[in-house]
């Protein structure tokens, strides 16, 4: 069965229903859920800081070959940077395994309303 919504364009929505008469993306249920999503997709916090020490590790890099920076200087601001990066990329993961978790809990749940509206546990399996 399609959705029933109308999209911004005036059409009808072309997505399958589920669990109901709306398409994940219409239905008022999750609304929350998919405002919760909406406003972290597109943060890439972080991007426009890793460009920042990427441009500071090309000074401190120019600085060194030009004798304005002693090497070891040089090192420990690099292991400085690294330290920050690693920093950087750990966040990233962790707001991936979030999205990843959110969107596995809302498969789930859509999957224990589909199988508690249809009956469709056989013998106490899931018929994923």
């Amino acid at each position: 069965m399609r959705c029933t919504a109308i999209t911004k364009g005036g059409e009808r929505c072309k997505l399958d229903a589920t669990g109901g008469s709306y398409c994940w993306s219409h239905n008022p249920q999750f609304r929350e859920q998919r405002r919760r999503q909406g406003a972290r997709g597109g943060k890439a916090r972080g991007s426009g800081s890793i460009a920042a020490v990427m441009r500071k590790i090309e000074s401190v890099i120019d600085d060194i070959l030009e004798g304005r920076l002693e090497r070891g200087k040089g090192a420990v601001v690099f292991q400085g940077y690294n330290v920050l990066l690693k920093a950087y990329d750990t966040d990233r993961k962790l707001r991936e395994l979030d999205e990843v978790m959110e969107r596995l809990e809302a498969l789930e749940q859509r999957a224990s309303l589909e199988n508690s509206t249809s009956g469709a546990r056989r013998g106490g399996r899931r018929s994923w």
